[in-house]
């Protein structure tokens, strides 16, 4: 991670919170130094406070970088706080679910760059995906500075266009939720069949953990690898069939999952 711009210009986070916390912790383990982070945030955390960082205190004029981690609904509160620092050099960065880059370009001013980004809960341990687009006023050395600080917390992947987002926000913005509820019914099916509860979960968590884990570690796949372990008219053959079924399993289960939370994405971002 490059860190020499923002160490000699600076790094504004508006926001320290679970997402804001967690980038900040990869940016100092990556050699950051704290004298050259300002943080904003009305409710300092312990951890926080202890890490050497500027909190609340002037902000320095010209930025090389400013950090948007608040949750959308304080946006409005909050955005005034660095509207001074838009139309320069300075590059934004927004992590808030929702919140158009439009809504940035009213209040920064279009010629400010930024940059609209969507991570997702993994983050927090650094196994996120976050997705990134830029404003018309971004150029291709902005875009690779925003990759490389949410490097931080994961991979990243940019979009050809914005209104990508609610789709992104649809499936791996929200996934981690679905994959948490396959493994707590999955656990769940398991006791049903006669294991006990800590060890159906146990395995429930291993089997999706490790399954994650091969599924990105292997060349082959997810359609092959799953051909892979299923035998011809064997256990998993049988379970496949019932997930399968093109009405009732996972396809037009996870389709129908998707859209939802992809249409509801659009509607809050119309808000």
């Amino acid at each position: 991670m490059d860190i020499s711009r923002i160490a000699e210009q600076g790094l504004v986070l508006l926001g320290c919170g679970k997402m804001g916390s967690a980038m900040l912790a990869g940016w100092l383990d990556h050699g950051l130094p704290a004298a050259s982070v300002w943080v904003i945030d009305p409710n300092p955390s312990k951890w926080l406070r202890e890490q050497g960082v500027n909190i609340n205190t002037p902000l320095p004029e010209a930025p090389a970088v400013v950090l948007v981690a608040v949750k959308p609904q304080m946006m409005g509160a909050a955005l005034p706080a660095i509207q001074a620092l838009g139309g320069g050099d300075s590059l934004f960065i927004s992590v808030a679910a929702g919140t158009s880059i439009a809504t940035f370009e009213d209040v920064l001013g279009d010629d400010t760059p930024i940059v609209r980004a969507m991570p997702n809960t993994p983050a927090a341990i650094r196994q996120g995906i976050t997705a990134v687009i830029g404003n018309s006023h971004t150029a291709g050395p902005d875009l690779e500075l925003a990759e490389n600080l949410l490097s931080a917390i994961g991979d990243t992947v940019r979009l050809d266009s914005e209104s990508q987002m609610d789709a992104v926000t649809g499936l791996s913005g929200s996934g981690p939720a679905y994959v948490f509820h396959l493994i707590e019914t999955l656990a769940a099916a398991g006791e049903a069949q006669g294991l006990p509860h800590a060890l159906a979960m146990r395995l429930a968590k291993s089997t999706v953990a490790g399954a994650g884990a091969l599924a990105m570690a292997s060349h082959e796949d997810p359609s092959q690898l799953r051909v892979n372990v299923t035998s011809p008219k064997g256990t998993t053959h049988a379970a496949l069939e019932v997930l399968m079924h093109e009405e009732e399993g996972f396809p037009n289960l996870l389709q129908r999952a998707v859209k939802a939370a992809t249409d509801r994405s659009k509607e809050l971002s119309r808000e």
